[in-house]
Parts: structure tokens; sequence; C-alpha cells
């Protein structure tokens, strides 16, 4: 059981260090919808999505007000679309995400996730007609919340996807240009894509999954930074112990509001994601950590070993105070979303060749980025296939959340709102991959994928 006292001693965290619950994320299985009639099977997601979900947001609020805990997104993820829709006779899934949509304001959450394909080894027609789909569904819809896992370490890399991911990231920001190509902040192309994420862009509910669940996701990046002030300047092993305690103490929040949550509303449990995904708040940063840790800016040499031992022992810290830690958990590295990495790209402390270094040891990959509009698909689709690598080789999840800014060149500001914050336009390489991209078909799986 899970103390009240333990609930007291974090009453510092959340008035001073930013603790939160980033999010409660109802999972919701959407296989029995399927209809061949478009209108039916958005009849039968509409209803089964407002039905399932409409205690989700005033649970939350009753929550926040009982433990004094902000829970900052109430978030429904469902069955990636192009499975759940595969029996519909169409060309076009933006019917699906308009429903999607519809049903998401209705129950008052602020995203919903799972317009998704999962094509690490190749595309189905529901595939197909998804991904070409995306740019007018993240046109026309506000909540909505699209991704697409184009490899994996056990299936290789399908290039043909990730070449097309190039020109529908193109896409999207071109139909959402007037709002500073937003569309790409609620698009997400995976690797080693997990079923259980309660975050977004990425989060859709896997078909391993029960009808229903509840997941949390948790962070706390000025609650760890707070704790390491303390012990500044002291050995290795006491830096990962303080991270460690702190992480199992922020986890133990998360559990208690999941299993409350879950209580309530009659529905499973199912993870909690402990991930130190940052704000663009001052003292809320992934970056300000790395200075505590010793480092003058984010980027500096160093980085890549300090965020190695922030992302491990957040991890180690987690599972040790719940059963079921899942999702992503670990340390965010998104640049619009964290005040210390916009002010390190600022200084030019941090590129984007940096940040994929960083890639390796972090919980996701290459997040929430501002590149030129005048970026090339296929300089796109390389940097997706450069990171879906990392993910295949080290049998990790790795993404890329790109955002070519129509109109906005290298050091120009792009303003979100909210948490998706704001970015500097970051600079990107100048040499063609063009003849790489090009040349289609599957990059196979290592040598270690055999595994049987």
């Amino acid at each position: 059981m899970i103390s009240l006292v333990e609930v007291q001693e974090t009453n510092k965290m959340i008035r001073e260090m930013n603790l939160d619950v980033r999010t409660i994320t109802m999972g919701i299985s959407l296989m029995d919808c399927a209809h061949p009639d478009m209108a039916t099977f958005n009849r039968n997601v509409y209803d089964k999505i407002t039905r399932s979900a409409e205690k989700l947001v005033k649970t939350g609020e009753d929550l926040e007000r009982q433990f004094g805990v902000p829970i900052v997104n109430k978030r429904i993820s469902v069955t990636p679309i192009s499975i759940a829709a595969g029996a519909v006779k169409t060309d076009s899934y933006v019917p699906v995400a308009e429903a999607l949509d519809r049903a998401a304001k209705e129950v008052g959450v602020n995203f919903i996730g799972g317009f998704s394909a999962l094509v690490q080894k190749g595309c189905t027609t529901g595939d197909r007609i998804l991904i070409d789909s995306i740019p007018e569904a993240l046109a026309v819809t506000e909540r909505v919340c699209a991704s697409v896992n184009v490899g994996s370490s056990r299936n290789g890399i399908n290039m043909d996807a990730v070449k097309l991911m190039g020109d529908i990231i193109i896409q999207t920001a071109e139909r959402t240009k007037d709002r500073d190509s937003i569309g790409c902040a609620k698009l997400v192309v995976f690797c080693n894509a997990v079923e259980d994420n309660p975050f977004m862009a990425g989060a859709f509910h896997g078909v391993g999954e029960r009808e229903c669940v509840i997941n949390v996701g948790v962070s706390g990046p000025g609650v760890i930074k707070r704790a390491l002030e303390e012990v500044r300047g002291q050995d290795f092993e006491t830096l990962c112990e303080t991270i460690k305690r702190t992480a199992f103490k922020v986890t133990r929040v998360g559990q208690l509001v999941a299993q409350e949550a879950s209580k309530r509303m009659g529905v499973p449990f199912g993870i909690i994601d402990l991930s130190l995904a940052p704000t663009p708040l001052i003292g809320d940063s992934i970056a300000e950590i790395f200075q505590v840790m010793g480092l003058e800016e984010a980027g500096a040499p160093g980085t890549t070993a300090a965020l190695a031992i922030l992302n491990d022992n957040v991890k180690k810290g987690g599972v040790m105070a719940s059963s079921y830690v899942g999702g992503l958990s670990g340390a965010f590295i998104p640049v619009s979303e964290d005040h210390g990495m916009i002010q390190a790209v600022q200084r030019g402390a941090l590129t984007l060749e940096k940040l994929e270094a960083m890639t390796c040891v972090c919980s996701v990959g290459l997040d929430m980025i501002a590149i030129p509009g005048s970026t090339s698909k296929e300089t796109i689709a390389g940097i997706i296939a450069d990171e879906a690598a990392i993910g295949m080789v080290n049998n990790k999840t790795t993404a890329v959340r790109l955002i070519p800014v129509i109109g906005k060149e290298v050091g120009e500001m792009v303003e979100f709102g909210g948490l998706l914050g704001y970015a500097p336009v970051m600079a990107v390489n100048p040499f063609s991959c063009a003849g790489f991209v090009n040349r289609g078909g599957r990059i196979p799986a290592p040598i270690h994928s055999f595994k049987n």
C-alpha cells in the first residue's frame, strides 16, 4: 500500500520543483468497431470512445484536488487505425480522424493518439491509406496525433516507408504552414514502437493490450535537478544513487494516481511511464540537469555520458517503485519543450548531429526539432533512417519528430504554444542523401536479432 505520508513527502516537490503527473492516458481497443461502411465504423468508434472515457477527465480533476498533484493532461490512445479500420471500403481515413477528434472533444481530453500504422516489414492496403491520409487528417483536426513505425530490431527498416514518410512530413508541413507547420508536431516516426506508451504524439493501444487500460506518465526533471544540487561536485556513485532515490519517490506518486484512477473508473491499471519529460518552464529542464552535473551547456563534451547516467538511473529507481513500469521510461530531449535545450541551441552548443548522438542513450529520439522549411524530403528521410538504425541496432525505441517550418530558415524562432513550447530553427546538413534513400527495399535486421 502507498501511504498518505509518502504523498505528503512529495508536497515540496510539487510546490517548488514542478513535479507533476504529465498524463493519464486511457487505452481503448477499437477492434470490435470493425465494419465495411465508413459511417457505421465511425459511429462505432465515436460511441465506444465516449462511453469508455466518459469519466476520464473528471476522475483526473478529482484526483488533482484530493492529492494536490497536478495532472497536466488527460489523453486517449486507440488501436492503430490502419488495423481497426482495415475492413472499411475507402481510399481515405480522414473521416476516421475527424470522428476521433469529435470524440476527443466530447470527453474533454487534450489529445487522442492512434492514427497510426505499423509498417516495419511492409505496408498493407490499410497502412498505405492511413499514411496517405496523414497530412489532411492532421490539418483538419485539433487533437488527433499520428505515428508510423518503420523499423524494428527483429524486422529491419522498411526504407520504402522511410522514403514515403519524408514526403508525408513535408506535405503535413505545407498543409499547416499558416500555423508554423504545427501538424508535424503531432506526427512521429518510430523504430521499435511500444504498445503501452502514454505520451503523445506516439501513443497507440497495441493489439496485445487489454480491452481498456489506464496508463500514467510521470514527469520530474525539476525534482531530479533539485536533488542533484544537494550533491554538487560529489562522485558518480553518489550522483547515481541520488537519481535512483529521487526517481523512486516520483514513481510512487504516479503509482498512487494510477491505482486510484483505475479503481474509480473500473478500468485495469496498465503501466507507469516514468519519463523526465521537460516543459518550457525554467527549472523543469533536462539541459539544466546536465549543468548541475557539471556541464557548461547541453551539447558540451560529456553530454552523452551525462544523459546515459540520467536515463539508466531513472529506470533503476522507477522499477523499484512499481512492478509495472513501461512505456518509454527514461529521459526525453525535445528541443522546443526544454528551456535549457533551446538556450543551448541558441548559444551554438547543441547541434542536430550532437542530438543524434544523444539519442543512442535517451528514451526516444530526435524530438520536437524545428528545421528549415526548405529541407528536402530526401534529407528528412535520411534523418529518419539514421535514427531508425540507432534503434534497430541497439534494440531500443527511437523516434523522429521533425518540424520543417515552411517559410522559416536557420536561426528564426517558432512559437507552438503550451507544452509544445517554442524553438529556434536548427541547421541541417546540406549534402544530399537522395541516392541512398531512393534505393528502396528493406534494410535487413542485424545479426543479433536471431534470438530463438
